[in-house]
């Protein structure tokens, strides 16, 4: 039988012995390798390449990892790709900024190989594992509309960029318009097994989707609490 391929990894790092590090490990691992060493660079390849996985540090020259972040997730051939970030800030501010624009995972510098391996393994099992569900190519309630292949959403007419979690809580919602999610529901279905997640997080992004999307984020006419429980998309 022919050897499966190797799976490809993109690391973004502009520490050159953190990259060769990284290398040495990634290539035993059986890892093809990709590498950028300031946002910019890394940008480009990201949208001309997919790749399996993303290694991608937060303090890069040129634009920063969490830009990288959010327009790897706008859109392209790496919307869906796993991404583990890596950083020296400890905060928990920090990890939480992190995985709100679009990383699946977060890794405090320095860290332990073993750690690192061990969280790129868990990482690269979850993607393999997700369930691919039949989906409606598109929705469209009131003055709302998602094209969930381009991840795409429209609202009155007009484009509103949306990171990935911004776009996976809406189309969960949208795509069932009066069903009540709880937090805990939201939590595992779009963050699924993410560590530095919490309620917290959930009431940041449905804020902020209110921000892009309601005409007056006060008084929300689609994204509504369900108080006491969690949230849902307004019944047309």
């Amino acid at each position: 039988m022919p050897a499966p391929p190797r799976r490809t990894v993109l690391v973004v790092e502009d520490d050159a012995a953190i990259r060769e590090l990284l290398r040495l490990h990634l290539d035993l691992s059986g890892f093809v390798i990709d590498e950028a060493d300031d946002g910019r660079k890394a940008l480009d390849r990201a949208r001309a390449t997919a790749f399996d996985l993303v290694l991608l540090d937060v303090m890069l020259p040129g634009l920063d990892g969490v830009s990288v972040c959010r327009a790897i997730r706008s859109g392209g051939p790496n919307a869906d790709t796993p991404i583990l970030m890596l950083t020296a800030r400890e905060g928990e501010s920090d990890k939480v900024l992190g995985l709100e624009s679009g990383a699946d995972d977060y890794l405090t510098k320095p860290f332990g190989v073993r750690e690192l391996m061990a969280r790129i393994g868990a990482l690269m099992r979850r993607h393999q594992r997700r369930p691919v569900e039949p989906r409606a190519p598109v929705v469209e309630t009131g003055e709302l509309s998602l094209d969930h292949e381009r991840r795409t959403a429209t609202v009155r007419g007009e484009r509103v960029e949306l990171t990935k979690q911004e776009f996976d809580l809406l189309w969960l919602l949208a795509s069932r318009p009066g069903a009540v999610f709880t937090r805990a529901a939201l939590l595992q279905e779009v963050w699924s097994d993410d560590t530095y997640v919490t309620d917290r997080t959930v009431d940041t992004v449905i804020s902020r989707l209110r921000r892009k999307i309601e005409r007056d984020p006060q008084d929300p006419e689609m994204l509504l609490t369900a108080w006491g429980v969690g949230y849902k998309f307004a019944e047309p």
